[in-house]
């Protein structure tokens, strides 16, 4: 028997007055983290929650959400964390599709997610740094199973209605290990983020493995680069972990950042997006801090392959599987492909989703009897084994024929000294079938041109490959981690455009 809040436990017996939570303007150690959850279990408990009850989440990265997420786990109850930027319609189909019994939501949020609530008349609890827990009877912590639904992370929904990836006690648990062991992580970490917790990256992969490993977690509610840089300095982080846009913004931060500012930091974890090569060579060459890529998925609650701290970063490759997990790379006819073929990524192993809630036909066309889940990831691995994500199956352009991965593409020109983002998109063409579209966002105070563009992919990319349409943007449409969001991109309002001058096949 077994309880996602047992690794909080475990450092409340040993090392309780060490610092679990770290916020704004609020500190935390393991015993007073474990004795607010229990409190948040038994209030919830006493408002009549049963285990097994869904309750959904919607807070920012806060010492409160960490609070309200482990009370739910030690009631035995499941938690649905949605994204804080939801909209009511989207709060509502989560909220029925996932049966939820209790809708807690941070007190500044807007009116979305309670409205949602209420019209479904499903009960509001509004979530504050004082908490709903005074006078609360504590709670026991359920002994639950291993293959347990612990959580419902609803998938971002780019083809049809978002799915919910159901997410057990044994997979929280051993992500907050295998995150642990891969980071070589113990009770003098202190970490840092500004991911959102409702994520899957921040949430099992950063919360699961600093709890696991008894050190402390520094929060930011909302990732500004500026802030990241003084929670790094002020609680002297030996862990950090983003996404690339962070890593980015970071490098472009206007309050003077220099190497003494990562003198105490281990590592840098990055993930979410596959990172481009040139932030993470400007990135060590300004700060002298080499950025770890990973690579997981929602469904794989976040872990799949990871850069192993001995070898360093492997620029373009996510590394190989990490401990209790296998990933292969398989052509269409299920044969594993050879280093250097591209092929879709398949992952089996103890972070492995349970399926998809209510879905039993997505689930069997995800998952194989035999525990491998197909990803929807092309990619390839090299003579050492290290795996290189090339893009999403369904990001793949074919021009002509001819398979175009934008990330090729972005990384030509992200090399660029003008561009700080770039996304490349596929735009229907009557001719080729795709035509290649990249929207950038250049460095104030830059002016760049198509054909100056135009000219610069053609030093570095063969003629199939060289966008035809580009259009230069403020900045790219991001979701609440920082990733950029391609299917936000109006393909529509691309293909209005008027393309630049011909470019030679060739």
């Amino acid at each position: 028997m077994a309880n996602v809040i047992d690794p909080v436990s475990h450092h409340s017996d040993t090392t309780p007055d060490n610092i679990a939570l770290r916020g704004a303007d609020s500190t935390l150690t393991y015993q007073q983290l474990l004795t607010e959850a229990v409190r948040y279990a038994g209030t919830l408990i006493e408002a009549g929650l049963s285990p097994g009850d869904r309750v959904l989440l919607a807070a920012p990265s806060v010492p409160e959400f960490v609070v309200a997420y482990l009370g739910v786990q030690a009631a035995g109850c499941v938690v649905v964390p949605v994204n804080t930027m939801s909209t009511r319609p989207e709060t509502e189909y989560v909220l029925t599709d996932a049966g939820v019994s209790l809708a807690i939501v941070w007190h500044e949020l807007g009116p979305a997610v309670s409205d949602a609530a209420a019209a479904l008349d499903i009960p509001v609890w509004t979530l504050t740094p004082d908490g709903p827990t005074t006078g609360a009877a504590p709670g026991s912590v359920a002994d639950r199973q291993l293959d347990e639904t612990a959580a419902i992370l609803y998938t971002s929904g780019t083809t049809g209605r978002p799915k919910g990836a159901e997410l057990t006690v044994g997979n929280l648990l051993s992500g907050g290990e295998i995150g642990m062991e891969c980071s070589r992580g113990s009770n003098q970490d202190r970490i840092g983020t500004g991911l959102p917790l409702f994520h899957v990256f921040g949430q099992a992969s950063v919360m699961m493995a600093t709890f696991t490993g008894g050190g402390s977690l520094s929060l930011l509610a909302r990732f500004d680069p500026a802030a990241m840089l003084a929670m790094l300095r002020r609680d002297r982080l030996t862990i950090m972990a983003g996404v690339p846009t962070m890593w980015n913004a970071m490098l472009h931060a206007a309050d003077g950042a220099d190497p003494e500012d990562f003198t105490n930091l281990r590592i840098a974890i990055s993930g979410g997006a596959s990172l481009p090569g040139k932030v993470a060579r400007d990135f060590e060459s300004r700060f002298g801090c080499t950025i770890l890529e990973g690579y997981g998925l929602t469904e794989t609650t976040a872990f799949g392959t990871f850069n192993d701290i001995d070898r360093g970063g492997k620029i373009g490759y996510t590394g190989r599987a990490v401990p209790r997990m296998e990933v292969v790379v398989k052509d269409p006819n299920d044969v594993t492909c050879p280093p250097g073929t591209v092929g879709e990524v398949f992952v089996r192993g103890a972070t492995v989703m349970k399926g998809y809630w209510n879905r039993p036909s997505d689930t069997a066309e995800a998952l194989s009897t035999d525990g491998w889940l197909r990803t929807g990831d092309l990619g390839e691995t090299d003579a050492d084994g290290d795996l290189r994500i090339v893009d999403r199956l369904k990001d793949l352009i074919i021009r002509g024929g001819y398979n175009v991965y934008p990330s090729e593409v972005e990384e030509a020109l992200y090399a660029h000294p003008g561009i700080v983002e770039a996304a490349v998109v596929g735009v229907p063409d009557d001719h080729y079938g795709e035509e290649v579209a990249a929207v950038v966002a250049t460095v104030p105070g830059t002016e760049l041109d198509s054909a100056e563009l135009i000219a610069w992919a053609r030093e570095r990319l063969s003629a199939y490959k060289i966008p035809r349409i580009i259009s230069v943007v403020d900045t790219l449409p991001k979701g609440s981690t920082g990733k950029i969001l391609k299917r936000s991109i109006d393909r529509t309002a691309l293909r209005q455009d008027t393309l630049p001058a011909e470019v030679p096949e060739r």
